[in-house]
């Protein structure tokens, strides 16, 4: 069943997002939208939440986009499933039920960053008619980050959390002093960057513990034991060997603390031409938000 419907946390300003509820695959997901045309689905990663595509849907609406921005499966106020499987295809599974839900066709965009990004290539995978063009930021589509855990000892240090949520502990300590393990990461990976409001409402996104178990659930579904729903083994396999063949931008942050720069240039080395790398200067892993004029040229001119 799907349905979508406004709700009660909507913003009075006309030119703010407002909020709407689209049950879909036995998640109520709350997101914010924007505009009105042809769809432009935008999926947000770790730690974050959908607010902070804000800047670019006002950007998209202004261009005539309708931009929607989910917050992710099991991040408030979103609801957690009760299937408990946070696998990466299950996020791509999760972008094409909302394609249908919201009405799209065959001109919807897909814009992924940080866990959005593979969730990202996977729905450009599974439902290759339904997407346009596809934009990644922050996780490079290919081999790039397995071939940079493996043989990138700069890079896994940098990819230490990973391993770290895989133990019970993490719980607690990400938990621990109002969530100061998530300012953490966003100093680490947008060294320079205030963006209070915007981890405020990651945050808020993220401070019930069921909610926080979630999040740490798509590391543990990547890395560890998490549960990986058998019917969606065929794309999760296709997701690890295979990139989109719609043309597909990718952007990454030159100063970016959690994945470095020469992993980006590693994908666009290894990358089919179908697949176009495009390093911004003066920004980090939350490129959106700290370069958002230049972003959202990227996004518009590849898209128009």
């Amino acid at each position: 069943m799907t349905f979508v419907a406004a709700t009660s946390f909507s913003y009075m300003s006309p030119t703010r997002p407002t909020a709407i509820s689209v049950e879909t695959r036995g998640v109520d997901f709350q997101c914010l939208t924007l505009g009105n045309g042809p769809l432009a689905l935008l999926l947000h990663g770790f730690p974050d939440s959908a607010h902070s595509w804000r800047p670019l849907m006002e950007r998209l609406a202004d261009a005539g986009w309708r931009a929607v921005a989910p917050f992710m499966r099991g991040y408030a106020p979103t609801s957690v499933p009760a299937d408990g499987c946070f696998q990466t295809a299950a996020l791509a599974a999760d972008a094409v039920a909302l394609h249908d839900a919201l009405g799209g066709d065959g001109d919807a965009v897909i814009v992924g960053h940080d866990w959005g990004a593979p969730a990202t290539y996977g729905a450009a995978l599974l439902a290759p008619d339904r997407w346009r063009r596809v934009v990644g930021m922050a996780v490079p589509p290919g081999p790039a980050i397995g071939a940079a855990l493996v043989g990138n000892l700069a890079q896994l240090k940098r990819s230490w959390y990973m391993f770290f949520f895989q133990h019970p502990l993490s719980d607690m300590v990400v938990a621990a002093n109002d969530l100061a393990y998530i300012d953490m990461l966003w100093n680490d990976w947008s060294p320079g960057f205030d963006g209070a409001d915007t981890v405020a409402a990651t945050k808020d996104a993220l401070r019930d513990p069921k909610n926080l178990a979630a999040a740490l659930g798509y590391y543990r579904a990547t890395l560890g034991d998490g549960k990986k729903d058998p019917a969606l083994a065929d794309l999760q396999a296709r997701m690890g060997s295979e990139t989109p063949t719609q043309p597909l931008l990718y952007l990454h942050g030159v100063n970016d603390g959690c994945i470095g720069r020469e992993v980006a240039e590693f994908a666009a080395a290894t990358s089919p031409a179908t697949v176009e790398v495009r390093l911004v200067e003066g920004a980090g892993h939350f490129l959106q938000l700290e370069q958002p004029t230049v972003v959202a040229d990227h996004v518009l001119g590849w898209i128009s």
